[in-house]
């Protein structure tokens, strides 16, 4: 039974996710993840970050964890999503002639400015990653929304890793510009909409709780708050 899930960049960082099971108890996570710990300390890796229930937050901080913030998570059962008729379209990076570097502006302009305080990576560490976590097929992945013409934001839709329908976004981002005009629910039904084409059932999608625009677009799509987890973090130096 998986009770973590952890995305892995050699001597980088570990990416790892609580795997909430019903049946597990409290001691059954702290021994699991003491044992995460210890293999993430034993191959010298740069940083981890963890998302994980907020009451094992004092247990966490005694081990050399500091808390980011806090993130909200919501679903969605997509059979029941209905697209609203706009003037907005969108584009896959791997069928039109945008570059990446442009694709990475965008994304670039996309987090200016985001509520979202747990930014982890700079835009070429990013870049970097989508091969590694969407596969050689990334480009496929990477939507770009236009109105008139011109980019309004960014999404990229996949299926979560282990799992068949599950729905994910890697991102989803407004061009400052186009913020405050109802684009981000536009984008978001758009982007539910791959995901069903993507073979997804169901959709997780999560925010930082600061981030009240974007819970306006989960709430205003029909999507349902189903979890909260702390983000916290370890450095490796700090535990030498």
């Amino acid at each position: 039974m998986e009770l973590f899930s952890t995305i892995k960049k050699e001597k980088e960082y570990w990416l790892v996710d609580q795997v909430k099971q019903a049946q597990v108890s409290e001691h059954d996570y702290e021994v699991a993840f003491n044992e995460l710990l210890k293999d993430w300390n034993h191959q010298e890796v740069d940083y981890l970050s963890l998302l994980m229930d907020e009451t094992y937050e004092t247990w966490l901080l005694k081990k050399g964890f500091h808390k980011v913030s806090v993130i909200v998570e919501y679903t969605l059962d997509l059979n029941t999503i209905h697209i609203q008729k706009s003037d907005v379209s969108s584009i896959v990076l791997a069928a039109c002639e945008m570059s990446e570097e442009t694709f990475a502006n965008l994304y670039e302009q996309c987090r200016s400015g985001s509520a979202n305080k747990n930014k982890l990576f700079t835009i070429e560490q990013i870049m970097e990653s989508f091969e590694l976590e969407l596969g050689p097929n990334w480009r496929s992945h990477c939507m770009i929304f236009q109105k008139e013409g011109e980019p309004v934001g960014i999404s990229i839709p996949h299926i979560e890793s282990g799992t068949m329908d599950e729905g994910r976004l890697f991102y989803f981002g407004i061009l400052p510009e186009w913020r405050g005009k109802g684009m981000g629910t536009v984008c978001h039904q758009h982007t539910l909409d791959a995901l069903k084409e993507f073979g997804a059932t169901y959709y997780v999608g999560s925010t930082d709780a600061a981030n009240d625009a974007m819970i306006r677009v989960f709430e205003k799509n029909g999507c349902v708050l189903r979890d909260r987890k702390g983000i916290y973090r370890i450095d490796r130096q700090s535990t030498d």
